[in-house]
């Protein structure tokens, strides 16, 4: 059998025996809108619980656009001329497009300028949310869950706050979209890290594709509702990165009917785990480098048995990345028993936290092997994962190990696809 994992730009073709119990797990395919550009402006004309974009902003009011960083693969080029299309009564000096980059590195000029295009990044002023900066951002108060609330000032300042993004599983929120856009989006750190903290990374109910009754979504909700007159513009895409459908208007109403759709077309369920899953990152830009990797080896997780073995791919052109403190906390351990240790000791709280926790979970559940071309093997160990050079090999290796029934699932698409056993 012959498959190709999401892998960079240019995806990795994996061979696999004939005499292997293998099952593939795709998401159903769901062909793009055959005018993506008409679709939103119809959606941003007749929205989902709301009045249409136009009639609710006014030529007077200074506009927030947010946007996602280069690390989603979000068409933002499509989606922001769009909503500027509808804001056409708007001058461009009232406008202004916020980067929610979360804790993540600023992006640069040639970057902003491939994800918006250079007409719309020398029009309209570009703020990045940087998340360190502590007088950037102002205290709106406290969720029903003690998280006190810090949000980007300049955005909050704003008379019409517009979400972008799209709409995937998302292995501890649930769902990506919606309200994220503002917390984690534009967010100051120590918010951040009071949302992705240990108590909630470790509740059951913090898992791909749930939503109500998790904790880290139930705060994400109740910060986006301190935000007046949002409006939310979220897309789904297929395995090409083409729009499908979009969900435009309220921003719970939308975002929920945008989730039940993904929940249609991206979860589907196994009637037993396996004994080894191979999975991708989803590729470029999403397997840009480890830290974000660790959303494939939570999919595969969901359907490994215990004591079983992940085999992630991932093209890593920005390293473990070299920056943040998601390396620096992995350099600072000799095991997974010690991450868990520092992660849920009293008190700590550390940019990162949240995924090298999510790591160690996995990690006690399966062996998890990397395969990525951009990265040496000490950096891999030192990531306490075990280095993958030939994936073939590797799975014969294990069939020495589990036997000649050994039961292995492939998820060509990575976190595109979330499997669960039924």
């Amino acid at each position: 059998m012959n498959v190709t994992l999401a892998y960079g730009k240019t995806g990795l073709p994996l061979a696999l025996p004939d005499d292997l119990d293998v099952t593939v797990i795709e998401p159903r395919y769901v062909a793009g809108l055959p005018n993506p550009a008409d679709a939103l402006d119809r959606a941003l004309a007749a929205p989902i619980g709301s009045a249409p974009l136009t009639g609710r902003v006014r030529s007077g009011d200074r506009v927030g656009i947010v946007f996602s960083d280069i690390t989603r693969p979000t068409p933002n080029e499509i989606i922001i001329p769009a909503i500027l299309r509808a804001l056409a009564h708007v001058p461009d000096a009232q406008i202004t497009l916020f980067n929610a980059t979360g804790t993540h590195r600023p992006n640069t000029d040639a970057e902003l300028r491939r994800m918006l295009g250079d007409d719309i990044v020398e029009r309209f002023r570009v703020v990045q949310n940087d998340a360190r900066a502590e007088d950037a951002h102002m205290f709106l108060g406290e969720t029903p869950g003690g998280n006190a609330i810090w949000l980007l000032r300049e955005f909050m300042a704003c008379d019409a706050h517009i979400l972008t993004g799209f709409i995937e599983p998302h292995f501890f929120a649930g769902y990506s979209g919606g309200g994220k856009a503002i917390m984690p989006g534009l967010a100051r750190l120590d918010t951040i890290m009071r949302n992705h903290g240990a108590a909630h990374i470790d509740d059951l109910r913090a898992r791909w594709g749930i939503t109500e009754g998790n904790p880290l979504w139930e705060d994400v909700r109740a910060a986006a509702r301190m935000v007046s007159q949002t409006f939310l513009v979220n897309v789904t895409l297929n395995r090409d990165k083409q729009i499908t459908a979009v969900f435009a208007g309220d921003l719970e109403a939308a975002h929920a009917q945008g989730c039940a759709y993904v929940k249609e077309h991206a979860m589907q369920a196994v009637a037993a785990p396996f004994d080894v899953v191979i999975t991708s990152n989803s590729g470029y830009p999403l397997d840009l480098n480890v830290y974000q990797s660790v959303k494939g080896m939570s999919a595969a997780a969901q359907i490994v048995r215990p004591g079983g073995t992940i085999i992630i791919a991932a093209d890593c052109w920005d390293g473990l990345p070299d920056h943040g403190e998601y390396r620096r906390l992995l350099a600072e351990v000799r095991s997974t028993a010690d991450i868990l240790n520092m992660v849920r000791a009293p008190g700590f709280q550390s940019q990162d936290m949240w995924q090298v926790h999510v790591q160690a979970l996995i990690a006690q559940q399966a062996e998890v092997l990397f395969y990525s071309h951009n990265l040496t093997d000490a950096q891999l160990r030192d990531a306490l994962l075990t280095p993958c050079r030939d994936i073939s090999a590797a799975l014969e290796q294990l069939r020495a190990r589990y036997g000649e029934g050994m039961t292995v699932c492939v998820l060509p698409e990575g976190p595109q696809t979330i499997p669960y056993v039924r």
